[in-house]
């Protein structure tokens, strides 16, 4: 897989019951970090990466991640009379022009491995790129997340999957990896487990929600025996996946923020608000004024 990427694929279809009841009406997709949603930062790591078609995969529920990406000619009109044009640019630009977003129903919910397999008529047979939006992944001042694993994938010929070191009594919640040797920033995975206890975890590797993967992952997809739930799970094709062909697993620049907790929400618009342009200095003010308020023995 020598081939660079240019299309990722994003799965959305999930019902976000861990941020109710704002996700009720809202996807988490689309809760904001300042001022754009997460799947924008998803977007914009992807285009920085070279892909120009985004493959959204949905429910029959979430219109708000479509609407988003599509065009508000009554918004627009108004923010162009208004006289508004940094406003309308904003509004016009949460897409390239030689970027195309397509969007697919995922009719049921049976696990991130299926939500991939959705994505197969799009994808073809070539190797693309999935990005959990809820993985905000942020690099300051450097490339991407993704820009680093799709330029490890070409130079290496192998699928290339974002991995970051987790507290031990933490691997129940991860795909867990284990791998030879690094050279650098990446080695050779052996074996992958799905959320296993941390006593009998192959290593405090985690897997993270960025993915650079062969389209041979597709059959191997198809075969998948669906685990607990019903649920076809990527990792199991994954581990299949490296009978034949090589998967690397790569530490990437960057700090990650689960976005699919409250307090990596929390802490991801702190840090981003902190490095605000416009907002960082009032921002820094108001933080030193509330733990001052709060007295140090309350943070204890």
């Amino acid at each position: 897989m020598t081939q660079r990427i240019r299309k990722a694929v994003f799965p959305v279809a999930g019902l976000g019951t861990r941020f109710l009841p704002a996700t009720k009406t809202v996807p988490k997709e689309m809760l904001p970090i300042i001022d754009k949603p997460l799947i924008q930062y998803a977007v914009d790591e992807a285009i920085e990466a070279g892909c120009d078609t985004l493959i959204f995969v949905t429910n029959r529920y979430k219109h708000s991640v479509a609407d988003y990406f599509d065009k508000a000619y009554e918004l627009e009109q108004k923010l162009e009379r208004a006289g508004k044009t940094e406003q309308l640019e904003l509004v016009r630009n949460v897409l390239p022009p030689h970027v195309r977003a397509v969007f697919v129903t995922q009719a049921e919910a049976l696990g991130l491995g299926h939500a991939v397999l959705c994505a197969k008529p799009i994808v073809g047979d070539e190797p693309f790129a999935v990005l959990l939006p809820d993985d905000l992944i942020w690099n300051r001042g450097g490339a991407g997340a993704l820009a680093q694993m799709a330029d490890a994938a070409e130079a290496s010929g192998a699928s290339i999957i974002a991995v970051q070191d987790v507290p031990r009594d933490q691997t129940g919640s991860y795909g867990i990896v284990a791998t030879e040797p690094f050279g650098g920033r990446s080695g050779r995975i052996t074996a992958i487990v799905e959320k296993p206890k941390p006593d009998v975890a192959p290593s405090t590797l985690a897997v993270v929600g960025r993915y650079v993967l062969d389209s041979r992952i597709f059959p191997l997809l198809e075969s998948t025996t669906p685990g607990a739930g019903g649920e076809i799970q990527l990792t199991d094709a994954i581990a299949t996946l490296m009978a034949e062909s090589q998967v690397h697993a790569y530490r990437f620049q960057g700090t990650r923020f689960d976005c699919g907790t409250h307090i990596g929400l929390i802490e991801a618009t702190i840090r981003y608000a902190l490095d605000h342009e416009k907002l960082s200095d009032a921002a820094r003010t108001m933080m030193q004024d509330a733990l001052s308020e709060l007295g140090v023995q309350d943070l204890q």
